[in-house]
């Protein structure tokens, strides 16, 4: 016990000496939390009325004898429907490059107070900006507006010229001057078709391009003559307003007038109703033509039905059981055109395909034996009736491509010799013949 003692007086003297200096550190009053949150709030203060702040910071990266932005000229975008407008400035005193970073654009209509951001250019874009092209910010035609060009520095800081009024509102053109050649090119297509109409009616012979698959359809419809065999015709599996589906029943009724006259079997199965009705006057106007309305068998154009594969099931159907010499696919064909021609090719038949669905034209080069792509479709009419309407358009169009041939390979021909002499003259033609492809 004795022993013990110096032991804890010893301990009772370290624990007076430690609270007696946390009361000599702590101010009167004051707890230690209270003291260490007058202390954190003494920092912020401190770093709030300290002149090197970011703001102050940013503001020092100006050159102090910097001009703002000036002689902001506001015109009209040309060529277009009124909703935009050009504004070219003069830039204001070269700064470094580490401290400029461009301009921003501001806008306002006039009479307003608040000045909207409509853009932004960097350094390197230049001093000419089109207002109008974010559809955030559209241009109205004929509305008066105000702008000012900001200089943009590094860190964020602007410099803001003078708000100025647009000296034009935006206004619409009737015409684009830049597309004259393209209204150029449209007068001569027309004039070349006109002359070609006038010459057809005149009597005047015009040479076609032979297409293989236009000049085998009379071929084919003379081998099912004779082998006693029906010619299945399958005009698409599109509606009447299908183009493809039009060409389609235009040839319908030239093959139906051979086949009259040949008197053989025709089977003209439809998925539409529409079709199917004008299918049968086609052919009914065919067998007319050729004399032989008595010959005409209703039930020989006849509606399958609507649903694609269930039409298709159909068709190859009549294809397995009856045999046809001659399988016609004219019109506007999908995923159901490898299953058509497939089974038509098993069956031993001639095919003849056509149809201006890319996607679809190689299942039927392919398999079928003649295959017209694309617009070879439409000219199968003037091929096949030679009327003179018809006629002239084709001629038209041939022209036509055979003289933007003639461009083509002309600008071909001045880019080399550009490349290698390197005048001024070929320069010069070499723009306006590329001008003209271009359009």
């Amino acid at each position: 016990m004795i022993r013990t003692f110096p032991a804890i007086l010893l301990m009772l003297f370290l624990i007076s000496g430690t609270v007696f200096a946390q009361e000599e550190a702590t101010p009167p009053g004051d707890t230690p939390l209270e003291a260490e949150a007058t202390a954190v709030e003494d920092q912020v203060t401190d770093s709030m009325e300290s002149p090197t702040s970011s703001f102050a910071a940013v503001s020092a990266r100006v050159p102090e004898s910097y001009a703002p932005p000036s002689g902001l000229v506001v015109t009209d975008w040309p060529n277009d429907a009124g909703d935009a407008l050009l504004l070219e400035f003069q830039p204001g005193e070269e700064p470094a490059a580490d401290e400029f970073a461009g301009y921003n654009i501001y806008r306002r209509i006039q009479g307003e107070a608040e000045l909207l951001l409509v853009g932004s250019l960097t350094a390197d874009e230049g001093v000419s900006f089109v207002d109008g092209y974010d559809p955030d910010f559209p241009v109205e035609p004929g509305v008066q507006y105000e702008y000012q060009i900001a200089s943009v520095f590094s860190g964020g800081a602007e410099v803001p010229g003078e708000i100025v009024a647009a000296q034009e509102t935006a206004s619409g053109q009737w015409f684009h001057t830049g597309k004259v050649r393209v209204l150029v090119g449209c007068f001569i297509f027309l004039a070349l078709i006109l002359f070609f109409f006038h010459a057809a009616q005149r009597g005047v012979q015009m040479y076609l391009r032979p297409i293989a698959g236009i000049e085998a359809i009379d071929e084919a419809i003379g081998r099912a003559t004779e082998m006693g065999k029906p010619i299945l015709y399958v005009p698409g599996l599109s509606y009447i307003e299908d183009v493809a589906t039009i060409a389609s029943l235009t040839i319908l009724g030239r093959v139906a007038k051979k086949v009259a006259e040949y008197q053989t079997p025709l089977l003209v199965p439809n998925r539409d109703p529409i079709v199917y009705t004008i299918a049968e006057e086609t052919v009914k106007q065919g067998y007319l033509e050729a004399g032989r309305p008595d010959a005409f068998d209703k039930d020989s154009v006849f509606f399958l039905t609507q649903s694609q594969f269930a039409f298709v099931a159909g068709v190859n159907g009549i294809m397995m059981r009856q045999k046809p010499a001659t399988n016609f696919y004219l019109g506007m064909f999908w995923a159901e055109s490898l299953i058509l021609a497939e089974t038509g090719s098993l069956s031993g038949a001639i095919q003849i395909a056509g149809t201006d669905a890319v996607t679809q034209l190689p299942f039927f080069i392919t398999t079928c034996d003649y295959t017209l792509i694309g617009e070879e479709l439409y000219a199968a009419s003037a091929y096949l009736g030679r009327e003179p309407k018809q006629l002239g358009s084709i001629k038209g169009q041939d022209a036509c491509k055979g003289i933007i041939m003639v461009i083509i390979t002309l600008g071909i021909l001045l880019s080399l010799t550009d490349l290698v002499a390197g005048t001024e003259t070929l320069a010069w033609l070499k723009n306006v013949v590329t001008m003209a492809i271009v359009d």
